[in-house]
C-alpha cells in the first residue's frame, strides 16, 4: 500500500520539481520572472477558470469555510506563541507564520487531490475551494504580513490592491452569480493558461529550490516544518471530528491540510525581499519531507468513517 501511494500519488508530483531544480542548475533561471509569471498570470488564471466552472453547492462551501477558518485560526495561535518564544524580528515572524499558514493548495494539494481520488467532482470541488481561500489568505493577509512591518498601512493596501488574484475570484463568483457567459475569444486562452498551471508552478518551485543555499536557520526550518507538516494534518483530523463531517468531504480536508509549505510563501518573499533564503529553505525541507508525511496522512484517510 505504501509503495503504491508513493509511486501514484507523491512522487509523481515530486519528479516534475525535480525537473525544475535541474533547469536551475543547467540554465540558472529568472527566478522573479517565473515568480510574476505564476503570481499575476497562471494562479489567477486558474482560480477564475476553476471557480467559473464548479458548482460546490452553499452547505459546502458554508462547511468548508467554517472549516478552514478554523483551522487557520489555529494555527495561527500556535505560530505567534512560537514566535513569542523564539523572539523573531518582525520579518522572520512573519515568513515564519507564511511558511506555516500558507500550503501548496494548489500546485500540490490539487494534483494530489486527483491522484488519491481520481476524477471526483465532491472531492475537487472541495480543493477548489481550499485553494480559493489559500489564494485569498496569501493575496490579502500574506502580502500585509511581509510588508507592514517596512511600510505604512496605506503603502500595505495599495500593495495588496494590485495583487490580481482577488479580482479573478471576485469576477468569477460574478461571472456565475449574473450567469454571465465568458466570450470564447476570452474562454480559450485562459483554459490554455489554467492547464498549465500546474506544470509551471511545481516548475518554478523547483527552480526556487534548485538555488537554495542553506545557512543558519536549520532550527526554525525544522520548527516550520513540523508544523506544517505534521500538527497540521493532526489538527485536521481534530477539527473534522469535532466538526461531525465525515466521509470523502472530511478527507478531503483532511488531505488538504497536509501539503508543504506554499511555494506563494517563496514567491512573495522573493517578490517583497522579505527573508528569502528562510523561505525557500522552509519550502524545500517541508516538500522533501512531505513525501514520508503525506504517504502517512494518505495511508490513514481510510480511518475516517
Amino acid at each position: 500500500m505504501v509503495v503504491r501511494i508513493l509511486t501514484q500519488n507523491v512522487l509523481p508530483i515530486m519528479l516534475t520539481i525535480a525537473l525544475g531544480a535541474l533547469l536551475e542548475r543547467v540554465f540558472r533561471l529568472d527566478i522573479r520572472t517565473l515568480s510574476k509569471l505564476n503570481l499575476y498570470l497562471f494562479s489567477p488564471a486558474v482560480m477564475f477558470v476553476m471557480l467559473y466552472e464548479s458548482s460546490p453547492s452553499a452547505g459546502l462551501m458554508l462547511s468548508v469555510v467554517g472549516f478552514f477558518a478554523l483551522f487557520i485560526a489555529c494555527l495561527s495561535i500556535l505560530t505567534e506563541i512560537v514566535s513569542k518564544l523564539r523572539r523573531y524580528p518582525a520579518g522572520l515572524k512573519a515568513a515564519m507564520r507564511n511558511s506555516i499558514l500558507f500550503y501548496n493548495s494548489g500546485n500540490y494539494g490539487l494534483p494530489l487531490n486527483r491522484l488519491v481520488f481520481g476524477d471526483d467532482a465532491l472531492t475537487q470541488s472541495i480543493q477548489v475551494l481550499m485553494m480559493m481561500l489559500q489564494n485569498l489568505l496569501t493575496g490579502t493577509f500574506g502580502v500585509y504580513a511581509v510588508n507592514s512591518h517596512r511600510q505604512n498601512w496605506k503603502a500595505t493596501l495599495k500593495t495588496i490592491a494590485a495583487m490580481p488574484g482577488v479580482y479573478a475570484i471576485a469576477a468569477a463568483f460574478a461571472c456565475r452569480g449574473f450567469d454571465v457567459r465568458v466570450p470564447e475569444m476570452l474562454a480559450i486562452p485562459l483554459r490554455d493558461i489554467a492547464d498549465g498551471f500546474i506544470a509551471m508552478a511545481l516548475l518554478t518551485l523547483g527552480v526556487q529550490l534548485g538555488s537554495v543555499r542553506w545557512g543558519g536557520r536549520a532550527t526554525d526550518v525544522a520548527i516550520s516544518c513540523l508544523i506544517r507538516l505534521c500538527v497540521g494534518p493532526a489538527l485536521g483530523f481534530l477539527l473534522v471530528w469535532l466538526l461531525g463531517i465525515r466521509g470523502p468531504v472530511a478527507q478531503a480536508l483532511v488531505l488538504s491540510c497536509a501539503v508543504p509549505t506554499s511555494v506563494n510563501s517563496v514567491l512573495l518573499a522573493v517578490e517583497f525581499d522579505n527573508e528569502p533564503e528562510f523561505a525557500s529553505q522552509a519550502v524545500l525541507a517541508s516538500t522533501v519531507l512531505s513525501v514520508v508525511t503525506v504517504t502517512a496522512v494518505i495511508a490513514l484517510l481510510p480511518l475516517i468513517p
